[in-house]
């Protein structure tokens, strides 16, 4: 039963607000199997990684269950101490929170005013636009050129307003990235009061000579720059929430001010260190990633669907008109896949890369929707 509406006026609540949609997770995979009757039901909807935690940090997560009534080291101490010796900075330039998403909101709140200007690609993840708007700034969307960031048209929207500016390499939802040439370019032109997010959830992925690692290219050489890096996609932490940032001291600092005391828990502490000591799986994972990516380009091409790219991630993101309607007729087959209409692309899908077997499934449910109308496909 719904509690009834109290009475007033609702002025408690900021104006900000006022226009903001709530963020819709999609139903458990449980729920969509029992209201549909389906007996199998396969996700490609949210960039997980297929495969689950490393041997490893199921053994963490096992060795620190009976100490889960404590409270978790808030201050992530032996978590940021290892990641700080493994990319040879120091203690003070990293921060570790519940994903890199909640790095997002953290600075987001540590740097922004009501009126400051955010700059960002788009479309692109919505955290670069929501985070701010839910602190009264403004987000700056520039349009990306060929389904890539456009870095000098991030550089041209800059003002003396403007606070943040988002990079996100590769990108989410479009999976291509920016180069080592197009982002030293970009770090020689951008002002110096501005602060880059450069978002590189997907590091681990990305097979590329061109692809920087931004924490000792750029961070390491002293540009005003927050590296953003996560556990939840490659090492298979997703449900634990684990992300980090590497940047200038200040910034660390002034995120520890706003982040909460608790915010990492302890499992997901532990089997983020212990996922630091698998490099071999990594390789493993990685080799995998690339062809099941290989494989669902040719299932989608198959279909007559071509995805944006060069792709460089673990998903792919395909035009096929009405987004939801094609969403919609996948999850009656038994896929759930992500329509990009939150992420300001409503004619395009997202999907996750999967299994041999799950990539499999959803040829077969594409087979079975092929009869929508060819303009909705294309």
């Amino acid at each position: 039963m719904s509690l009834p509406s109290a009475d007033g006026d609702r002025s408690s609540i900021r104006p900000t607000l006022a226009g903001l949609v709530p963020y819709e997770p999609g139903k458990p995979v449980e729920e969509v199997q029992r209201e549909l009757g389906l007996d199998r039901v396969v996700k490609l909807a949210s960039n997980e990684g297929p495969y689950g935690p490393f041997p490893a940090a199921r053994e963490a997560i096992a060795h620190a269950s009976p100490e889960l009534n404590r409270y978790p080291d808030g201050g992530a101490w032996r978590l940021r101490n290892a990641l700080a010796t493994r990319h040879g900075v120091g203690f003070e330039n990293v921060t570790v929170c519940a994903g890199a998403d909640a790095v997002i909101g953290f600075v987001c709140m540590a740097t922004l005013d009501p009126g400051d200007e955010v700059v960002t690609g788009w479309p692109s993840f919505p955290s670069y636009v929501l985070d701010p708007l839910k602190l009264g700034a403004v987000p700056v969307r520039v349009s990306l050129r060929d389904d890539r960031f456009d870095l000098e048209g991030l550089l041209s929207a800059v003002t003396p307003r403007t606070k943040l500016v988002f990079v996100a390499a590769p990108n989410n939802p479009t999976g291509t990235t920016t180069n080592r040439a197009e982002l030293e370019a970009y770090f020689d032109d951008v002002p110096p009061h501005v602060l880059t997010i450069l978002d590189q959830a997907y590091f681990e992925y990305v097979q590329d000579e061109d692809y920087p690692d931004a924490i000792e290219e750029f961070a390491k050489e002293g540009r005003n720059v927050l590296v953003l890096r996560t556990f939840s996609k490659i090492f298979g932490l997703a449900g634990l929430r684990v992300g980090y940032g590497i940047g200038p001291a200040d910034v660390v600092t002034a995120i520890g001010k706003v982040r909460r005391a608790f915010d990492v828990g302890s499992s997901g502490q532990e089997a983020a260190l212990a996922s630091l000591g698998e490099p071999d799986e990594i390789a493993r994972r990685r080799s995998a990633n690339r062809e099941a990516m290989a494989s669902l380009q040719r299932v989608l091409r198959g279909h007559g669907l071509e995805p944006a790219g060069p792709a460089v991630a673990n998903f792919l993101f395909v035009r096929v008109g009405d987004a939801q309607a094609v969403a919609e007729a996948l999850v009656h087959q038994g896929v759930i896949v992500r329509a990009m209409g939150p992420f300001g692309a409503p004619d395009a899908l997202r999907i996750t890369v999967g299994t041999p077997d799950e990539i499999a499934f959803l040829d077969r449910a594409l087979s079975a929707v092929g009869n929508l109308d060819a303009a909705v496909r294309h």
